[in-house]
């Protein structure tokens, strides 16, 4: 796993690095831990603190971005969409499996 961070208009610190890893830690069970991740933070002139994730791995590529007035509270809103993006992703590909399996036998009945 590649972890990519970027700030803008933001002060990087420690415990922000911190949390970001754990939080993209907790997708390595979707890729196997052969991933990238992209972070981006940052605070906008409304002074809204805003979080994106961008994931590259095999088989999915995932995108997601969140505000909050909470930097660590866009963090967990961030993972939340991400993890729901995989959790479809991989449903849908385990059901695309069955789904052939079943026609397969259907059509030689």
């Amino acid at each position: 796993m590649n972890i990519k961070i970027s700030f803008k208009h933001l002060e990087h610190t420690p415990a922000l690095d911190v949390r970001i890893r754990e939080k993209s830690e907790k997708l390595a069970k979707f890729f196997g831990g052969n991933f990238d991740v992209h972070w981006t933070c940052w605070v906008d002139e409304k002074q809204v603190q805003w979080a994106e994730m961008k994931i590259v791995g095999q088989p999915h590529d995932c995108f997601a971005k969140a505000s909050s007035d909470n930097l660590y509270k866009a963090f967990d809103l961030v993972t939340e969409k991400i993890e729901r993006q995989l959790e479809k992703q991989k449903s849908k590909m385990r059901n695309r499996v069955h789904n052939t399996e079943s026609q397969k036998y259907r059509s030689a009945g």
